[in-house]
């Protein structure tokens, strides 16, 4: 692991080039069956709720389960990414973008979820980032998202999938806390492994998932 602490690179740019090199390698490493955790989330929607997937990559295998039952809307900064999520998940509404470049309505979503994905991002934006979740839940929409268990300085490693890649997070209790200021109750806490196929070898991992609501006051409206 290195420093990211170039001020001549985008690291922004960083990840979406490694992710464009190193997508089939990765869309063949993904489970294709997602987590139970996901029931989390399903559970409390009904049929065609509309649902954010931010960082969906290739789609496999989260944007395509939750197609069959929602209206999904999946960003990506990697363009090689979205070209396979549409292959693999034609019924979605699929975009190329950084997510902190979206400008979503508020209230628009009934759910959205991020797996894999928030660390990819530099960590000072991830406090923005949840205000706008939160301002693009509907009142009372949930958020499923993967943190990190440790806050960790912004570093790069040299061999993911074969790609250079970036990484930048807080740790579990600073992203609890970000969530309750932002204006989310925090439902549910457990841990995901790496989220790859058996056959794939690698490290074992341990990924902090948080389900939370956007609260609402005493009189049902969003706070």
């Amino acid at each position: 692991m290195k420093p990211a602490d170039n001020p001549d690179i985008d690291y922004k740019d960083f990840v979406r080039a490694g992710y464009d090199s190193c997508a089939e390698a990765y869309e063949q490493a993904r489970e294709r069956e997602a987590c139970p955790e996901l029931d989390l989330i399903m559970s409390c929607l009904k049929d065609g709720a509309r649902i954010l997937d931010i960082g969906c990559g290739a789609g496999i295998p989260i944007s395509r389960i939750l197609a069959r039952r929602f209206s999904v809307v999946g960003v990506d900064i990697s363009g090689e990414m979205i070209k396979r999520a549409r292959a693999n998940v034609p019924r979605a509404e699929l975009l190329q973008s950084d997510i902190m470049a979206m400008d979503f309505l508020p209230s628009c979503f009934d759910a959205i979820v991020c797996f894999y994905a928030l660390f990819h991002l530099p960590r000072e934006e991830h406090p923005e980032l949840f205000r706008r979740i939160h301002t693009w839940l509907k009142p009372g929409g949930y958020l499923l998202a993967t943190v990190a268990v440790h806050n960790e300085a912004p570093y790069t490693e040299d061999d993911f999938f074969g790609v250079s890649m970036y990484w930048s997070n807080y740790g579990l209790e600073e992203y609890q806390e970000i969530l309750r200021e932002t204006g989310f109750t925090l439902l549910h806490t457990t841990t995901l492994g790496h989220g790859y196929a058996r056959t794939h070898e690698t490290r074992e991992e341990a990924h902090p998932l948080v389900f939370a609501q956007k609260k609402l006051n005493k009189t049902g409206q969003a706070e």
